[in-house]
């Protein structure tokens, strides 16, 4: 769907012109034209995208090392497991 709105946008088409056009395949609003706002977001993302590549590559290498450690099984246990056990671990001490 997005590479229809650059392309059209390239041939001089305004965001509005093509909305009505454009379906949203799945999700809760499936069926139903995407927002305006939500084009002109998209678009905007795009443009940083293409404005600043080394930093959507950073970002993505930061995230892929994120998931790594949060599936390393030193990271397996929530904060909230760790703090159950530590309180109750100081309840048999005292």
């Amino acid at each position: 769907m997005f590479h229809t709105v650059l392309r059209r946008k390239a041939l001089g088409e305004s965001v509005e012109q093509i909305k009505p056009d454009l379906i949203i395949p799945t999700g809760k609003r499936k069926g139903l034209n995407p927002s305006v706002a939500s084009i002109y977001r998209a678009l905007a993302q795009h443009e940083k995208t293409k404005a600043y590549p080394e930093a959507v590559e950073t970002a993505h290498a930061d995230f892929a090392t994120l998931q790594q450690r949060d599936r390393s099984p030193a990271w397996s246990l929530s904060a909230t497991h760790h703090l159950a056990v530590a309180v109750r671990e100081q309840g048999q001490v005292g």
